[in-house]
């Protein structure tokens, strides 16, 4: 995916999950936040982010944030862009062949995933969860307790119970990592619903994105340690 109009900018503070404010050549700008997590790891005073520059005058900010240089990497922090990779990257037959139908955002008892595929006379629903945490070369997912995700994970299981065939797939919106494991310390019950699904027959698939600042590729699967 790509995005137009991104710009070079400081980052400076953040002043809720939505807003922070930027400077964009020696001018402070508020600037939206596109991601509610903490990202302390990430956004800290003075790093160099990449901004979507908004001509919109029906917005109430004429910026968006959707990446920050960590060392030598850019990270995307998109929350929307994960789900936007992978039906690309799905589409494309990267993961099953080609499909013969991907339907976003389909209900399945009590949740609502974020895709369904058909392959063949296979049914499959999947969860996406962007990844934007990372420690020593392993990303981890959550960054915060996700009651949701947690949610997501145990109607998974359901789906396998009742015929489908149920993916979770962590897009890392990153490069330079070689495992993904469950944030144990952040939230041991997503960790604990995570082996649940594996062994219930839910497939984990984690992959690693080719980050630019103005784009965001999928590129390869990683070893995942539960």
């Amino acid at each position: 995916m790509k995005y137009n109009n991104v710009e070079k900018a400081r980052f400076v503070k953040r002043l809720n999950r939505f807003v922070a404010h930027i400077n964009v050549d020696g001018n402070i700008h508020v600037c939206h936040v596109k991601n509610t997590g903490r990202l302390k790891e990430l956004l800290t005073e003075g790093a160099e982010v990449f901004v979507q520059h908004h001509h919109d005058e029906k917005r109430k900010t004429n910026y968006s944030l959707i990446a920050v240089k960590k060392d030598s990497e850019v990270v995307n922090i998109d929350s929307q862009a994960p789900n936007k990779v992978f039906y690309e990257w799905v589409k494309d037959g990267s993961l099953l062949g080609k499909p013969d139908l991907v339907k976003p955002e389909t209900v399945f008892g009590n949740s609502r995933f974020d895709c369904y595929i058909e392959k063949d006379l296979r049914k499959i629903f999947v969860e996406v969860k962007g990844v934007t945490l990372e420690r020593e070369g392993v990303a981890l997912f959550p960054d915060a307790p996700t009651e949701r995700g947690v949610k997501h994970l145990h109607e998974l299981c359901e789906c396998v119970k009742n015929g489908y065939e149920a993916y979770i797939v962590f897009v890392i919106q990153m490069k330079g990592v070689h495992t993904f494991s469950p944030n144990k310390q952040m939230h041991k019950e997503f960790a604990d619903a995570l082996a649940e699904c594996e062994r219930n027959g839910v497939k984990i698939v984690a992959v690693d994105c080719i980050v630019t600042p103005d784009s965001l590729e999928i590129d390869r699967q990683i070893e995942i340690k539960l």
